[in-house]
């Protein structure tokens, strides 16, 4: 008897075994919905394995397509890692160019309020647009230490607000020049000089004397120091701001608003820096002290 080689015989069947694979696929079957209590047919299906292939793997590509189109064409896709939308990034550089001229304006103001500070040191003022001075040495921490006036005092001040003439007033102004009110009438014995570290006016009048606001605005600090004593400092419009040094008495507290012509303080001797009953006034503008007498006469 003469042996058939192995793989021959393996050979010989394998086109009837792909044979029997595709009958398998294209057999029929049927899919039958029945009702349980009558068993009545509501659906029936005829259906093949190659029908099913063909209809899972068509959902499949389609429900692919469709999340895709969904992503690439809807708001879904912010929601996404990696996907960002174009109104968020313009929202995004909006609010960091907000941010950076929010800081700069911060640093403008901590930077404003070291200059009140060295003015009331008698220290020289720095540059506001100075951009090599750190931020850290800006921070101002400004105490708030007032005094309430005596019986005596207030009493002065009632009687010299009552006898004050407005009218009198046109009379303190300068032509040509921002209306500021005569804080106290007197004698100029200081003048204005940056250079000597004298950004101000000494006013000798006597003690006692009645401190005008020059103009109307807010005060931004009332407090005493070692060096000027009792001193009152108020932020005017247009850029304004307004010092009195050496006072016996503050009659207006922070935060107050206060108008022109108004009662703000008594003149004294106050402070290692006094040497007798004055006033010393100073007059800035835009962070940088100007000549009160190119403002007003006293």
């Amino acid at each position: 008897m003469k042996e058939i080689p192995i793989f021959a015989a393996i050979m010989a069947r394998h086109p009837r075994d792909r044979n029997k694979f595709i009958d398998k696929l294209r057999n029929k079957y049927r899919l039958v919905i029945l009702n349980d209590d009558t068993f009545e047919e509501k659906l029936s299906l005829k259906l093949s394995r190659l029908n099913v292939f063909l209809i899972s793997g068509i959902s499949a590509i389609l429900l692919v397509a469709g999340t895709t189109l969904l992503i690439a064409f809807t708001p879904l896709r912010e929601y996404i890692p990696g996907y960002s939308s174009t109104a968020l990034k313009k929202q995004a550089y909006q609010l960091t160019i907000a941010t950076d001229s929010l800081e700069r304006q911060l640093t403008y103001q901590k930077r404003y309020l070291l200059n009140l500070q060295y003015l009331l040191e008698g220290r020289e003022p720095l540059s506001i647009s100075d951009t090599t001075l750190d931020d850290s040495v800006v921070e101002v921490k400004l105490r708030k230490r007032l005094t309430k006036p005596e019986s005596l005092l207030s009493g002065y001040v009632e009687e010299e607000e009552r006898f004050s003439i407005q009218g009198d007033q046109e009379d303190e102004y300068l032509e040509g020049t921002m209306r500021f009110f005569t804080p106290v009438k007197g004698l100029v014995t200081d003048s204005f000089s940056v250079g000597d570290k004298h950004p101000a006016v000494d006013i000798v009048t006597e003690e006692k004397t009645v401190v005008k606001a020059a103009q109307e605005g807010v005060v931004i600090l009332s407090e005493w120091t070692a060096q000027t004593g009792y001193v009152l400092v108020i932020q005017h419009p247009e850029r304004y701001v307004t010092v009195y040094k050496h006072n016996a008495a503050l009659l207006k507290e922070q935060g107050a608003a206060v108008r022109a012509g108004e009662s703000i303080a008594i003149v004294g001797n106050t402070g290692k820096g006094s040497t007798g009953p004055h006033l010393h006034f100073e007059l800035w503008y835009d962070g940088y002290p100007v000549n009160p007498l190119d403002y007003l006469r006293f």
